[in-house]
């Protein structure tokens, strides 16, 4: 499985707010229900980290009013010797 940053713009009007919340909420799903929201400070996304096979899978876990909107990415770490590599072989 690898990991997904799944981005969710809505309307800033609060009661969009209180309504795109209010969705998450409801459904039950672990990955929804501990979404991350920047409303409070001005900025109406919300964001979660899931476990997905591929970026349709991180996707469908949206609500479906909200799928569309939605930006996934997926998520790298990298290691020392990971860098060291690139970089050795675009240093010439």
């Amino acid at each position: 499985m690898d990991r997904f940053l799944i981005e969710v713009p809505h309307d800033e009007e609060i009661v969009a707010c209180a309504r795109v919340v209010q969705t998450f909420l409801q459904t039950g799903s672990h990955y929804l229900t501990n979404a991350d929201w920047g409303c409070k400070d001005g900025d109406h996304r919300a964001w979660l980290i899931v476990d997905a096979s591929d970026k349709e899978e991180a996707r469908m876990i949206v609500p479906p009013p909200h799928r569309e909107k939605a930006h996934v990415v997926q998520l790298t770490k990298f290691t020392m010797e990971e860098v060291d590599e690139i970089l050795a072989s675009h240093i010439g």
